[in-house]
Protein backbone atom coordinates (compact mmCIF):
# COMPACT_ATOMS: atom_id res chain seq x y z
CA UNK A 1 0.00 0.00 0.00
CA UNK A 2 1.38 3.50 -1.09
CA UNK A 3 2.24 5.45 1.72
CA UNK A 4 3.53 9.13 1.96
CA UNK A 5 5.14 10.21 5.09
CA UNK A 6 6.19 14.22 5.90
CA UNK A 7 8.48 15.26 8.40
CA UNK A 8 10.73 18.57 9.18
CA UNK A 9 8.20 20.63 10.54
CA UNK A 10 8.65 22.90 13.35
CA UNK A 11 8.72 26.25 14.32
CA UNK A 12 10.94 28.83 13.47
CA UNK A 13 11.66 32.69 13.48
CA UNK A 14 11.08 34.52 10.30
CA UNK A 15 13.94 34.24 8.09
CA UNK A 16 14.98 31.00 9.16
CA UNK A 17 14.82 27.75 7.52
CA UNK A 18 13.38 24.63 7.28
CA UNK A 19 13.89 21.29 5.38
CA UNK A 20 10.86 18.95 4.99
CA UNK A 21 10.99 15.53 4.11
CA UNK A 22 8.05 13.24 2.63
CA UNK A 23 9.24 9.34 2.93
CA UNK A 24 7.45 6.87 0.46
CA UNK A 25 6.90 3.93 0.73
CA UNK A 26 4.82 1.03 -1.73
CA UNK A 27 5.24 2.78 -4.61
CA UNK A 28 8.81 4.68 -5.81
CA UNK A 29 8.81 8.72 -6.57
CA UNK A 30 9.96 8.34 -9.81
CA UNK A 31 8.44 8.79 -13.46
CA UNK A 32 5.11 11.43 -11.41
CA UNK A 33 4.62 14.45 -10.57
CA UNK A 34 5.21 15.05 -7.14
CA UNK A 35 4.28 18.02 -5.32
CA UNK A 36 3.97 19.96 -1.71
CA UNK A 37 1.02 21.54 -1.00
CA UNK A 38 -0.13 23.89 2.38
CA UNK A 39 -2.92 24.85 4.12
CA UNK A 40 -3.41 27.61 6.52
CA UNK A 41 -6.37 27.71 9.19
CA UNK A 42 -9.65 29.11 7.57
CA UNK A 43 -7.93 29.06 3.56
CA UNK A 44 -7.86 26.31 0.71
CA UNK A 45 -5.12 24.26 0.07
CA UNK A 46 -2.58 25.62 -1.99
CA UNK A 47 0.41 24.49 -4.54
CA UNK A 48 3.45 25.17 -3.56
CA UNK A 49 6.12 23.78 -5.37
CA UNK A 50 5.58 20.37 -8.33
CA UNK A 51 8.06 18.08 -9.97
CA UNK A 52 8.34 16.15 -12.41
CA UNK A 53 10.86 13.22 -10.96
CA UNK A 54 12.00 12.23 -14.38
CA UNK A 55 13.60 15.33 -15.90
CA UNK A 56 13.53 17.46 -12.87
CA UNK A 57 11.04 20.22 -14.50
CA UNK A 58 9.39 22.38 -11.45
CA UNK A 59 7.00 25.13 -10.75
CA UNK A 60 6.77 27.11 -7.91
CA UNK A 61 3.97 29.19 -6.86
CA UNK A 62 4.79 33.01 -6.85
CA UNK A 63 4.50 33.81 -3.14
CA UNK A 64 7.60 30.72 -2.84
CA UNK A 65 9.38 31.35 -5.89
CA UNK A 66 12.97 32.15 -5.11
CA UNK A 67 13.08 30.71 -1.01
CA UNK A 68 11.46 27.53 -1.71
CA UNK A 69 13.34 24.82 -3.49
CA UNK A 70 12.09 21.46 -4.01
CA UNK A 71 14.00 18.33 -5.04
CA UNK A 72 13.94 14.10 -4.96
CA UNK A 73 16.83 11.77 -3.85
CA UNK A 74 15.24 8.75 -6.00
CA UNK A 75 17.45 6.09 -4.08
CA UNK A 76 16.11 7.31 -0.66
CA UNK A 77 12.41 7.59 -2.35
CA UNK A 78 12.20 10.83 -0.77
CA UNK A 79 10.82 14.29 -1.67
CA UNK A 80 12.42 17.65 -0.45
CA UNK A 81 10.93 21.37 0.23
CA UNK A 82 14.26 23.40 1.29
CA UNK A 83 12.66 26.52 2.48
CA UNK A 84 14.28 29.32 3.12
CA UNK A 85 13.99 33.03 4.25
CA UNK A 86 10.31 32.01 6.11
CA UNK A 87 7.99 34.89 6.72
CA UNK A 88 5.01 34.54 9.06
CA UNK A 89 2.60 34.03 6.11
CA UNK A 90 4.16 30.80 5.25
CA UNK A 91 2.53 29.01 8.65
CA UNK A 92 0.65 26.00 7.60
CA UNK A 93 0.62 22.60 7.24
CA UNK A 94 2.43 21.02 4.43
CA UNK A 95 1.43 18.22 2.80
CA UNK A 96 2.96 16.10 0.19
CA UNK A 97 1.11 14.98 -2.84
CA UNK A 98 1.66 12.29 -5.85
CA UNK A 99 0.24 11.93 -8.98
CA UNK A 100 -0.13 8.34 -10.81
CA UNK A 101 2.83 6.61 -12.18
CA UNK A 102 3.48 8.73 -15.84
CA UNK A 103 1.03 11.44 -14.61
CA UNK A 104 3.07 14.80 -15.67
CA UNK A 105 1.84 18.24 -13.62
CA UNK A 106 -0.71 19.76 -14.22
CA UNK A 107 -0.92 23.29 -16.04
CA UNK A 108 -3.21 24.08 -13.13
CA UNK A 109 -1.95 23.23 -10.04
CA UNK A 110 -4.93 21.74 -7.81
CA UNK A 111 -5.21 19.34 -5.08
CA UNK A 112 -7.65 17.49 -7.25
CA UNK A 113 -5.43 16.29 -9.53
CA UNK A 114 -3.70 14.45 -6.91
CA UNK A 115 -4.67 10.84 -6.05
CA UNK A 116 -1.99 10.46 -2.97
CA UNK A 117 -1.54 12.40 0.36
CA UNK A 118 0.77 12.33 3.16
CA UNK A 119 -0.61 13.28 6.59
CA UNK A 120 1.20 16.84 6.57
CA UNK A 121 3.83 18.41 9.02
CA UNK A 122 3.22 21.97 10.40
CA UNK A 123 5.17 24.52 9.87
CA UNK A 124 4.91 27.55 11.87
CA UNK A 125 6.84 31.15 11.44
CA UNK A 126 6.75 33.73 13.87
CA UNK A 127 7.84 37.46 13.70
Amino acid sequence: QRQLVESGGGSVQAGGSLRLSCAASGATISSRCMAWFRQAPGLEREGVATIYTSGGSTWYADSVKGRFTISQDNAKNTLYLQMNSLKPEDTAIYYCAARPLWARCPDTVSPLTFGAWGQGTQVTVSS
